[in-house]
């Protein structure tokens, strides 16, 4: 009884509150107009409708999927190359640079955004995808570089020394030795980068004011009205801009909770 209440209880409370705001979004976006019914039925797409080809969601989803993608690949390339060379050489100045990483982590996004907008003004980047990608890579790199390292340094370095000795060089040791075992790091890593640069409002609400560069929480934003708000749409658009997140975490959460658990061993 007592542990049903010291942990079943409080994990059904957080389960409920997290979950009813979810339910309320899909009741918006499944139910006609001016239903007020608890359980949408019968069921409609009509805002699905709407919020795609009324509102140009195709646009924003694609350039929301663009931006995700690159960051994704990016993030993850040059986390694991600076990783590596952080948890495996020795070089000057080592540790300041990676408390100037930390410090990094207390900045809040907002007060990157005049810098970086004068920055990408100059560059020619305002108003483009490529702009955005270089925006959220800028910010998450320095937390993927903090946990790729902690990852790097839970692999024993006796594995590479080993493979050496059989003659491998240096760098196809790394390929054959230690990136199969820095998948799970590397989908960590990975996921949280889409998942950043899936849900970032600021750099794209400050960079892109066309239409055709809005990413979906930019183009949701602006479908609301100042006198009239259309609830459903708003609500299917939010169901839409939520699939790729879920799917993400469904096909990669056993390797997500693999790789953090291996990197809180050493960080």
């Amino acid at each position: 009884m007592s542990r049903v209440l010291r942990l079943h209880v409080p994990l059904a409370l957080y389960l409920l509150f997290t979950l009813v705001p979810f339910y309320w979004m899909l009741v918006f976006a499944l139910r006609p107009t001016g239903s007020t019914a608890l359980v949408p039925w019968p069921i409609t797409f009509e805002h699905f409708d709407t919020v795609w080809n009324g509102i140009g969601f195709g646009t924003f989803f694609y350039n929301s999927m663009v931006i995700a993608l690159g960051v994704l690949v990016f993030v993850s390339i040059l986390s694991l190359m600076g990783g590596y060379a952080l948890a495996r050489f020795k070089f000057r100045g080592q540790r300041l640079f990676l408390v100037a990483l930390l410090c990094t982590q207390f900045i809040p996004g907002a007060m990157m955004l005049i810098p970086l907008f004068v920055i990408f003004r100059e560059a020619g980047l305002l108003n483009s995808l490529t702009g955005l990608i270089v925006a959220d890579v800028a910010f998450q790199l320095p937390l993927a570089l903090i946990l790729m390292s902690g990852f790097v340094r839970n692999i024993p370095v006796e594995l590479e020394e080993a493979a050496m000795v059989d003659g491998c060089t240096r760098l196809r040791a790394f390929f054959a030795v230690m990136l199969p075992q820095l998948k799970p790091a590397l989908v960590a890593v990975g996921s949280f980068a889409f998942i950043g640069a899936w849900n970032n409002f600021l750099f794209a609400l400050m960079f892109a004011s066309r239409q055709d560069k809005f990413t979906l929480p930019v183009g949701l934003s602006y479908a609301l009205g100042e006198f009239n708000t259309d609830f459903g749409a708003l609500a299917a658009g939010g169901v839409v801009a939520a699939v790729p997140v879920v799917l993400v975490f469904a096909v990669v959460q056993r390797f997500l909770v693999q790789g953090l658990s291996a990197g809180a061993v050493k960080g």
